[in-house]
This record gives C-alpha cells, structure tokens and sequence, in this order.
C-alpha cells in the first residue's frame, strides 16, 4: 500500500480536487466553485483559499481549505472531504489539525467551521479539533447528499491561542441560560458591545432563504420583519448586546426561535444571535448536546406554532 501524504496544494491538483469533489458528491456539493477547476485555481491565486491535499501514490484522496479574505482575522475550515476507499484512517482530521497550524502563521485570531447534520462525520471531527459549538442554522443550505430537503449546520468556533471574542456580560434569560453560560465559560465576557462597521441592516437571497443581518432590532423595523410573507425562511443574525433578552421575547412574539451564535463575519467583532422562522419539521440525532437542546427546542416551538395555527 502506498504511504499518505499530507502536502500543500499546487497549482496542478486543480483538475484531480474538482474530480474528488465529483466523486463523493456528484452534482450536489453547495459551493459552485469545485466544479470548475478554473475557480480553484482563481481562488488560490487570490490568496482566498489555502488548501491541503492528502495523496496516496499519485492520487489525491483528501482535501480540506482555509476560507479567508485578504487581511481578515477569521478564517473559515472548509471543503474538507476524502475518497470513501481512504476513510477511516482520520485524513480529515489530520488535514484540519495542519490548516489550524496553519491559521496560526497567517495571523487569524479564530476560525470557524459549518458541520452538516445528514452525518455525524464532521461533526466528530470538530470536536476533536477543539471546535466550541455555538450554534444551529436549520434548513441552510441545499443537500450535498442529493436528499430533496435542505440540510440544517451546526456552527462551531475555535480561538487561536492568545486571541479572545468574549460575549457581552449581562444576566442571560432562564429559556437559554444554561447554554449561553456555557458560552460565557468558553469565550469570556466583557461589559462592552462590541462594534459593527457597515450597513446597520443587511437582506439577502440564497436559493430558498433570506438572510437578515442586523445591527439593532428598532420597533419599526421589527413590525416589519412581523408583516414578512410567513412562508420565507428567514434567518436573522443580530448584534449580540445587552438588549439581547429584549430582542429575544420581541422576535419570539413574532414567530422566530433562537439558535445560538456565530462569530461576526469579515472584520467585525463580536458574536451575532442566530434567529429563524420558516424552518419545517424534521427529527435530528446531534453529536453535541447543546447543539441538539436547541434543535428539540426549535421543533416545539414549531409544532406548538402549528397545532395553534387554523387549518
């Protein structure tokens, strides 16, 4: 048997990454960009992505990438996949424990992770990896499993050493204040909200969902957000500050469920608190056990919500 490899991607490996991607997944991987080897190249060019490749022989058989735009402290660990006849053998763990070495050289101060639910692969993974689980995005994105249903992601955060995103000090609400104490334990706290750059509120398409980005929840806005077509589904990612317990009871009264947090995006800081509405019923098993708290809390509510609603 030829010995495994863990290298750094080359320019060459554009074609046989496309090809791997193809081969577990099909047609169905959610970012575009794999099946065009070009886009590969153009993202490595562009100091966008930085990958690591697992070779047996001449073979590529594992992959896995640093998401990170120019300059940004947060990176994202992503694409990671390995042919089924070398699995077992920890390549995507392996692959990701070098890409973390290697967030450390590039400077970021954390990196982040989407683990899908359809298995409990990634999920394992993460939390080998040193990956805090902070919180859950239902029906995200399209299946990369062909499955007609979306598929919900847990999110998962790891600080590089040294580096703190502390959460806003505040008594938290008795419907989530186990978990969120249990994110206070893992990031630390401040008494400052952190700042936002940019736009205060953000509303954008992706197949299927709108995403809502929101720097304060005025309550014109969130009558609004109320009078919004009740079969979209909506996620909203909200500055995460002392008024949270506020902005929890109001999106509540208005039909949206709270899933944890998620690291501020580019160079913001802070967290933002993850709010959905639209998302269906569906049965999920969890590797971790706040993660799978906040799903069977999302589905009662959902099913209470239905039970009430007219036929």
């Amino acid at each position: 048997m030829e010995p495994l490899i863990l290298r750094n991607y080359r320019d060459s490996d554009a074609e046989a990454v496309s090809v791997l991607f193809r081969q577990v997944y099909g047609d169905h991987y959610v970012q575009p960009h794999v099946y065009l080897p070009h886009m590969i190249s153009q993202n490595h060019a562009d100091k966008r992505w930085h990958s690591l490749v697992a070779v047996t022989g001449e073979q590529i058989c594992g992959h896995a990438t640093l998401f990170r735009d120019t300059h940004s402290p947060i990176a994202e660990l992503a694409l990671s996949v390995v042919h089924p006849d070398t699995r077992g053998q920890n390549i995507a763990t392996r692959l990701g424990q070098q890409l973390l070495t290697h967030a450390q050289a590039l400077g970021c101060h954390n990196v982040s992770i989407k683990q899908v639910t359809h298995h409990p692969y990634t999920q394992r993974m993460a939390i080998n990896l040193g990956f805090q689980n902070t919180g859950l995005l239902p029906d995200y994105v399209p299946s990369p499993f062909g499955s007609p249903a979306p598929e919900s992601i847990v999110v998962g955060c790891r600080m590089i050493d040294g580096y703190r995103r502390p959460l806003p000090r505040q008594t938290w609400p008795d419907s989530c204040r186990d978990f969120m104490q249990h994110l206070c334990r893992a990031f630390g706290t401040q008494e400052r909200t952190s700042r936002w750059h940019g736009a205060a509120i953000r509303l954008e398409q992706h197949a299927n969902r709108y995403d809502m980005y929101l720097k304060h929840l005025r309550p014109a806005l969130l009558e609004q957000i109320r009078e919004l077509p009740r079969h979209w589904l909506i996620s909203i990612r909200l500055r995460l500050s002392q008024q949270f317990a506020w902005d929890l009871s109001r999106l509540a009264a208005v039909g949206f469920v709270f899933t944890g947090l998620a690291p501020a995006e580019g160079k913001e800081e802070g967290w933002l608190a993850l709010f959905h509405r639209g998302y269906r019923l569906r049965g999920l098993t969890l590797q971790c056990p706040h993660m799978q708290q906040l799903h069977d809390q999302a589905q009662q509510q959902l099913a209470l919500h239905l039970s009430e609603t007219p036929r």
